[in-house]
């Protein structure tokens, strides 16, 4: 019986915010704009670069600015970071435990590459399912379906991390166990998009019993 944890990966296995944050605000300023919390919390969050630059930006050139977007974020990383507190020891009893593991996100595949090297977690997942290259990209299901699918784990098997409304809202309808990580969201935001549980990061107490269900044969 193949059991996996799924991960989204900004926010989710590194701290990303206050850099993609960053490089809107440059964006931003350079037309003219200034960006607030609460734009970047309700419309840039978690949404798709594609979808979101028409709006905030009407008229310019979408892909332009998303690949631009993502040259400075990659840039502002760097080739070091630190991954989410707790998330190296996760990954070990993850391998002791035979479950399987796979990073699921909507970000483009060099970032997402780009990100796991900093973090220096590159060689701890077999897959790297990136949004752009599914049939549909978060927040439909279908980037962790195809997650599954691959690894041969069904939904209910799988233990699914996100930080966004989108990602947890894809996690959430693919039936896997879809747990919030409250590093940019609170815990009723999370919630509101089908989070069944929340964390602070990978040190969080309750984590142990999230974890629970993964161990014996027939999950609640």
């Amino acid at each position: 019986m193949t059991k996996a944890l799924l991960f989204d990966l900004d926010g989710t296995l590194l701290v990303s915010d206050p850099l993609h944050y960053a490089v809107f605000a440059e964006i931003f300023a350079e037309h003219g704009k200034e960006l607030t919390p609460e734009i970047y919390e309700n419309r840039i969050h978690g949404h798709h670069n594609l979808e979101m630059f028409p709006k905030l930006f009407p008229g310019c050139d979408a892909q332009a600015l998303s690949d631009e977007k993502e040259r400075r974020f990659r840039e502002r990383l760097g080739d070091g970071a630190a991954p989410m507190p707790g998330a190296v020891a996760l990954l070990d009893q993850a391998d002791r435990e035979g479950w399987r593991l796979a990073v699921v996100t909507n970000a483009p595949r060099e970032n997402g590459e780009h990100m796991l090297r900093a973090i220096g977690l590159s060689d701890r997942f077999e897959l790297l399912i990136i949004g752009d290259e599914c049939a549909r990209a978060k927040p439909d299901p279908e980037p962790y379906l195809a997650a599954m699918r691959q690894l041969g784990a069904e939904p209910h098997h799988c233990l699914a991390f996100e930080d966004s409304q989108s990602g947890m809202r894809a996690a959430a309808r693919s039936g896997a166990y879809a747990i919030g990580v409250r590093s940019g969201l609170s815990h009723d935001r999370l919630c509101e998009a089908g989070a069944q549980a929340t964390i602070a990061d990978y040190t969080d107490a309750t984590l142990p019993t999230l974890l629970d269900r993964l161990r014996g044969e027939h999950i609640p």
